[in-house]
């Protein structure tokens, strides 16, 4: 069996957070948040790594992260480019949003010839999930059934603003859906969200949701490329300029035509990202406590 490849996706705009945040220094000695992801991944197994980038900003991530990780990792620098589209399709006039995370997967299709891994580069996800990953991907077992590393709510949730969120349905350990609450806050000192600005419902705080880390084998590369035209025909026609291809979608259309199962993998850490620049002195003093403790050495790749 060839051994996973772990697929980041760093071709974001960070608009919330009001700059490259995949590219803002948060360890003590200058690491980013994706340093602590590919730690953590190395020492679960992964060995090689397809960044996901802009076009033209292969050089700031080699600069910034890549140089440094290339001593452990094999590393590869895939662009998302606009007009990366099935034969007879086009980017429409004045798009210049990418089409979404669905798409930057589709991005690394070229590099990954075996099972794989995808996670946000803005995001750390502590070493629970990438050890449950590998160790699914390389059980052998169904290649038709995939994996998603299931978080606890309360463990997702920043202080500092809303955050959309999967939620997940599962049963007897499988996905059942995903249901994009696109705002969900801490309130009252519990957690709900609204879906019209007006009415806060509760959401408890085990709920399990989604924080875009996958397990999947190389066929759902070639199925999501294969329901790409059908996305775009719709696209096209009903929002040109900003519907995405999200990967959620492209899985629940397996899973509704049977094709597919998602073993859902439980994991007790707490995720941290950077959705607003208030977030950051929380997931500096996160990290340096995590080193403290010895979770993470002072220096990640000396």
């Amino acid at each position: 069996m060839k051994k996973p490849v772990l697929v980041v996706m760093a071709a974001g705009l960070g608009s919330r957070y009001g700059g490259l945040k995949q590219l803002d220094p948060v360890g003590p000695h200058g690491q980013l948040i994706i340093d602590y992801s590919l730690y953590d991944a190395r020492r679960a197994g992964f060995e090689s790594v397809a960044f996901v980038v802009r076009p033209g900003a292969e050089g700031d991530f080699h600069a910034a992260i890549g140089r440094r990780v290339e001593r452990c990792l094999e590393v590869h620098y895939c662009a998302q480019s606009l007009d990366d589209l099935p034969e007879g399709f086009a980017v429409p006039a004045g798009r210049s949003k990418p089409w979404g995370t669905c798409h930057a997967m589709l991005a690394a299709r070229h590099v990954v010839d075996g099972p794989f891994a995808v996670i946000n580069a803005d995001d750390c996800y502590g070493p629970a999930a990438f050890r449950a990953l590998y160790a699914h991907l390389t059980s052998g077992g169904d290649e038709r059934e995939y994996a998603m590393a299931g978080y606890r709510l309360e463990n997702t949730v920043t202080e500092n603003g809303s955050v959309a969120r999967g939620v997940c349905a599962v049963d007897g350990g499988l996905l059942r859906e995903i249901t994009e609450r696109t705002r969900i806050e801490r309130r009252g000192g519990g957690i709900c969200y609204t879906d019209d600005g007006q009415n806060w419902l509760p959401l408890p705080p085990d709920t399990v949701v989604s924080m875009n880390i996958w397990g999947f084998q190389r066929n759902f590369m070639d199925a999501a490329w294969e329901r790409f035209p059908a996305f775009l025909e719709r696209a096209l026609r009903e929002n040109p300029l900003k519907a995405e291809y999200f990967l959620p979608y492209a899985v629940e259309q397996l899973l509704g035509e049977g094709q597919a199962r998602v073993r859902v993998l439980p994991t007790p850490d707490r995720w941290y990202g950077v959705t607003y620049r208030e977030d950051k002195p929380l997931v500096v003093s996160s990290l340096a406590r995590l080193t403290a403790a010895g979770t993470y050495p002072e220096n990640l790749w000396a």
